[in-house]
């Protein structure tokens, strides 16, 4: 599994880094064909002094690309709100697949 992290509009602390990519470690318990993971965290409304967080994730699987989004007030709820999505979306797929 490949993982790509991009920050927009700001540099990420290691912490952050750390975090994400302890998160997509487990998504090798929910299929074991990942190939890419790109994500992408981004400031947003950076005119405004209060700044939404967001995170996108775009996961490559052999015939099946699924992509989430998630935005609020900080990196990690952002993330694990995307993290969540993203985890359905395999499930459902996979459970098409055996049915």
């Amino acid at each position: 599994m490949n993982v790509n992290i991009q920050t927009v509009h700001f540099n990420a602390d290691s912490k952050l880094i750390e975090y994400v990519k302890r998160k997509l470690e487990k998504l090798n318990l929910f299929s074991d064909r990942i190939i890419q993971v790109n994500v992408f965290l981004k400031l947003d409304n950076v005119v405004h002094a209060i700044k939404d967080k967001i995170a996108e994730i775009r996961v490559h699987i052999p015939r099946h690309n699924f992509f989430v989004k998630s935005t609020s007030k900080s990196f990690e709820e952002s993330f694990d709100d995307a993290f969540d999505s993203l985890v359905v979306q395999i499930k459902r797929n996979k459970e098409r697949k055996a049915a």
